[in-house]
Formats: C-alpha cells, sequence, structure tokens
C-alpha cells in the first residue's frame, strides 16, 4: 500500500483512537470505533461493557448498530470499519452478517483476534461474504493505549 494510503486512512483511526481514549477515561478496555459510510464518518463509539453491563457492547458491535439505525438497513455494504484492535470472533460475525466491505484495524489481537491473528472469520472463503481486511494503521498509538490500560489494572 502507497503512503499516501494510509495517510487517508491515518483521519478515521484517528477517530476510534479518540473514542478509544474515552473509554480509557471511563475505565472500560479502551478500544474504539468508526464506520466510514461514503467518505463521512456516520458512527462512532467505544467499549461500554462496564458502563451498560453487557458483554457484548464492544465497539465494533455498538457503531454497527448506531450505523443499521442511521441508514435504516442492517445492510452495510458500502461501509467500513475502523477499530483500534482487531476484532473478536463475536464483533467480526456482526460485521459478517451486516455485510460489512471492509474492515481496518489498528493493532493485532494475539489472544482473541479473528481477522488474521488467532482466527481469520473476515477472509474465510467457506462463508458466503468476505471483509476485506487492512491492519497496521496507527499501530503503536493503538497497542499503546491498551497495553498501558492492563499494565495499570495489573498494578492495582
Amino acid at each position: 500500500m502507497k503512503t499516501e494510503d494510509y495517510f487517508f486512512h491515518d483521519k478515521y483511526m484517528a477517530i476510534a483512537l479518540e473514542e478509544a481514549g474515552k473509554a480509557y477515561q471511563e475505565e472500560e478496555v479502551p478500544i474504539g470505533a468508526a464506520v466510514v459510510y461514503r467518505d463521512e464518518v456516520i458512527a462512532k463509539d467505544h467499549n461500554r461493557m462496564e458502563q451498560l453491563l453487557d458483554p457484548t457492547a464492544h465497539a465494533e458491535m455498538l457503531v454497527l448498530k448506531k450505523t443499521a439505525d442511521i441508514l435504516k438497513s442492517w445492510r452495510l455494504s458500502e461501509a467500513t470499519l475502523y477499530v483500534t484492535i482487531e476484532p473478536c470472533p463475536m464483533c467480526v460475525g456482526a460485521m459478517h452478517l451486516a455485510r460489512i466491505s471492509r474492515l481496518i484495524f489498528g493493532a493485532k489481537d494475539e489472544k482473541k483476534g479473528a481477522a488474521g491473528s488467532l482466527y481469520n472469520i473476515a477472509e474465510d472463503k467457506r462463508l458466503n461474504h468476505r471483509i476485506s481486511v487492512l491492519s497496521g494503521i496507527m499501530e503503536e498509538g493503538c497497542r499503546k493505549i491498551i497495553e498501558k490500560f492492563f499494565r495499570e489494572r495489573r498494578e492495582q
């Protein structure tokens, strides 16, 4: 990928990273997400599992729901989802069901990642829909915030 393409994605990943910062301040696992539809951010959010007491309240799930509400359709085939950390199986599964066309994430998740690290549900040829995946956008910033969060929790 050309350098200018990374810069294009940086502006949207910066929004997801800002959302991760909000999660960090709220003592949630600092993961943020944004959905871009026709070159416009139409939904953004961050993890809210603690706040909502909901194990499905991942940033990705929340932005998928917001996007479907805004577009009045669960079919999000023209949308791109940006997220700071590689999504888990639940979130990639929801992206499949929503027909998200592209997933762009910052840092890999070697423990739960379902878009190439542990699993590759996103591009699994056995499924009826595949999601184009790009990783490594603003990787260092995305990785550092989550590492800091868990380091602080271990020190408590």
